[in-house]
C-alpha cells in the first residue's frame, strides 16, 4: 500500500454519510419543495438528504421573498412562515 493509498483510507470514511439514526431521501427528488420555518437557514441538499450523489451543499436566501432556486440542481423551495416545526419532506418524496 502507498503512502496516497492509505491517505485514501482515512480520508474515505468521512465522505461516507451514515446516519442509522435517521431516514435520509434522494436528494433532488423532487423540483419543488416546502419548508418552514424550522428549516432555516436552509440548504441545499438538506440535512435529510444523502450526500454522496449530490452536489455541493448551498445555503439559499428564502427569507426576505419566500421562494428560492438552487443553482446546481434547479430544484425551488417555497417558505411555509407559519407552519410549526421542520417541514417533512419525507412525506413529499413517498
Amino acid at each position: 500500500m502507498t503512502c496516497q493509498n492509505a491517505a485514501m483510507k482515512t480520508i474515505m470514511p468521512a465522505l461516507v454519510q451514515d446516519d442509522s439514526d435517521h431516514q435520509l431521501i434522494a436528494p433532488n427528488a423532487l423540483h419543488h419543495y416546502t419548508v418552514n420555518m424550522a428549516d432555516l437557514p436552509l440548504s441545499c441538499p438538506m440535512p435529510e438528504m444523502f450526500l454522496w450523489n449530490s452536489h455541493p451543499k448551498v445555503y439559499l436566501a428564502i427569507e426576505a421573498t419566500g421562494w428560492a432556486k438552487c443553482s446546481y440542481c434547479g430544484a425551488e423551495y417555497t417558505l411555509n412562515r407559519i407552519a410549526p416545526g421542520n417541514a417533512d419532506i419525507k412525506a413529499e418524496t413517498d
